[in-house]
């Protein structure tokens, strides 16, 4: 897209931005510049094989052995990812008062990590695990070092890199893997703290979430095709209230034909120069 047009488009973002605060909702489309895949294309369309769905994980054992087999791998690379000019903008438009929340489909804490705060996590974070026994939770570090500690032979295996911290990893790798015990009450149904396909987002955040959106001026969408149902809900209820929804997304959203402005740009180049203009 010409950088005319998008200097108008961000010209009427800048209109729309000015007087009240918007909430803001974020999708993968944000952290790839940081290094951590996204699960769809420019035209929505789900990349690479099936993720794991929720009822698969709690079927079977053999499915969480392959599950944490996998993120064992896939884990040190979200844990170095670093927040990008993206993060860093929206945490200094919420610091000044510009957005009235921030919701986020990502489970990387990024935004917390680029100084944001009361972030709604709608699909929960990989930093935590959840013991699906005794309901505890612990740091995802502690359960890292655990599985590393009991799989040595893995280590040193290369896996290409996946959404949400998977991998493309070799089914033989998987057979012996020794999957995390509970710290607590040494139970073997560990789950990361996130919601699976297939899942349904908590109901407190998601009623959060709703009431965050109800209470702003307008949605701003970033980085997120809004392919899953948790997000393009809040979509249609802004505009069912006759709200602006804009979206900055590289290529297709579920939304397209509710939204009263689209930026076909960069989050990382745009969001920088939104936070400079409005911060002023």
């Amino acid at each position: 897209m010409a950088d005319s047009v998008i200097r108008e488009q961000l010209e009427r973002l800048l209109q729309l931005m000015a007087d009240q605060p918007f909430v803001v909702l974020t999708g993968a489309g944000i952290s790839t510049p940081s290094g951590i895949p996204d699960y769809r294309d420019n035209q929505g369309v789900r990349r690479g094989r099936q993720p794991m769905m929720y009822q698969e994980f709690l079927s079977a054992p053999e499915s969480r052995r392959r599950y944490w087999a996998r993120a064992m791998l896939g884990w040190p690379r979200v844990r170095q990812a670093r927040p990008n000019a993206a993060h860093e903008a929206l945490a200094s438009l919420q610091r000044s008062q510009q957005l009235s929340a921030l919701i986020t489909q990502n489970v990387d804490t990024l935004h917390d990590q680029a100084g944001s705060h009361d972030v709604i996590e709608l699909h929960g974070s990989l930093h935590r695990v959840l013991c699906l026994d005794c309901g505890e939770r612990s740091e995802r570090d502690s359960i890292q070092r655990w599985m590393e500690a009991q799989n040595p032979y893995l280590t040193g295996v290369d896996a290409v890199q996946a959404p949400d911290g998977d991998t493309l990893l070799d089914a033989a790798f998987e057979a012996r893997f020794q999957v995390p015990h509970c710290p607590h009450c040494a139970g073997e149904r560990m789950k990361p703290d996130v919601v699976f396909f297939g899942e349904n987002v908590a109901q407190a955040t998601a009623a959060k979430a709703m009431a965050a959106v109800e209470k702003a001026a307008g949605l701003l969408v970033v980085g997120s095709s809004l392919m899953a149902y948790s997000a393009f809900r809040l979509c249609r209820a802004v505009a069912d209230q006759g709200k602006p929804l804009i979206a900055i997304n590289l290529g297709k959203t579920r939304a397209d034909d509710l939204l009263d402005l689209k930026i076909e740009a960069s989050c990382e180049r745009l969001l920088p120069l939104l936070a400079q203009h409005l911060g002023h």
